[in-house]
């Protein structure tokens, strides 16, 4: 449907590796340790331009000055991306760019274990998983959260300074104040989608009347103007600190079950069809505002989950292309 075949040279551990995709689902079998998941992240980095989990000089397999990554579609397009060691490229019918053109990027659902764990990791672990969905709904979302964090590095080098004032950071100010209030009405209205339908469809996996939430837990207000002045008050703090203190950087998201938070109240099998629902959301907000099936990609997540569950994953993927790694055989 969307992978034809994906080639890997001097890739983590491979030094090549060669898929060739079928339609519907692919499934990479293997002992842990033997690349399976490094098959998915150079699929991933054709996909969406940056690796789910290392940069690039920690890919490079040990002792080789190169990694080369070929992704064939079955419409005919090729990207392939190289790093030299220093500088990756991607090249896109003979044309190179160091980034990869968003008209290129094409929507992936990535399912990998520690997901399971989303309700009970860190703060900025669930940042970083919503702003990976939420930059595949928008693109614009992304750009605009580059941005931020780019301005937000450079507001923390100038607080690390011996001697500051308030008007040395206010041009720092008003720009994360722009940013953030985008980023926060973004998030806003990206959660109250996922709210809208998350407790159906944990109910359609649970098979139960639970009531689920997502709380978008964040300090800051909805004007720029508000958003500035409470920076403007966080300046002694700051200073003395040598980090910002408020801003959308340090918003949560909290899963409620039952009102109460999911987290020491959901049980181990609750948790996991609350992740399940968050998923299938995932790829139909995805296909309702880019018109687009995304590839599904799966990393050894059914060893986590009950047979019950595996059958729910399956039904709700099956009019996707689905790639699968796993250390034993699926028969469902």
């Amino acid at each position: 449907m969307i992978v034809k075949s994906i080639k890997l040279v001097n890739f983590r551990n491979h030094k090549e590796y060669y898929l060739e995709c079928n339609d519907e689902t692919s499934l990479i079998l293997g002992k842990n340790g033997c690349g399976k998941t490094s098959v998915l992240e150079a699929i991933y980095i054709l996909m969406r331009g940056k690796s789910f989990r290392a940069v690039d000089s920690e890919i490079l397999k040990r002792g080789q000055d190169y990694y080369r990554i070929e992704l064939l579609f079955y419409n005919g397009d090729k990207i392939i991306a190289t790093f030299d060691g220093k500088t990756k490229y991607f090249t896109i019918l003979d044309k190179k760019t160091k980034r990869l053109p968003n008209k290129n990027k094409y929507p992936v659902i990535l399912f990998i274990p520690s997901d399971l764990n989303l309700i009970s990791h860190s703060p900025g672990r669930r940042r970083e998983y919503f702003d990976r969905v939420f930059g595949q709904l928008d693109n614009k979302y992304t750009s605009i959260l580059n941005k931020y964090e780019k301005a937000i590095k450079q507001r923390n080098e100038l607080l690390k300074a011996e001697s500051l004032s308030k008007e040395q950071l206010f041009s720092w100010n008003v720009l994360l104040s722009n940013y953030g209030v985008e980023l926060y009405h973004y998030r806003t209205n990206c959660i109250d989608q996922f709210n809208q339908r998350i407790t159906n469809l944990y109910r359609s996996i649970a098979e139960n009347d639970d009531n689920i939430f997502i709380n978008y837990k964040t300090e800051s207000p909805p004007s720029s103007e508000e958003y500035l002045k409470k920076l403007e008050q966080s300046f002694e703090k700051d200073s003395y600190l040598g980090h910002t203190t408020f801003g959308i950087h340090r918003d949560d998201y909290i899963f409620e079950f039952n009102g109460q938070p999911a987290d020491g109240s959901a049980s181990r099998g609750e948790t996991r069809s609350i992740i399940l629902a968050v998923k299938f959301i995932e790829a139909e907000l995805i296909h309702e505002q880019t018109n687009k099936k995304p590839l599904i990609l799966l990393d050894d997540v059914f060893s986590e989950l009950d047979e019950t569950r595996r059958k729910c994953l399956i039904k709700n993927f099956k009019d996707h292309q689905v790639i699968i790694t796993s250390v034993e055989s699926i028969n469902d």
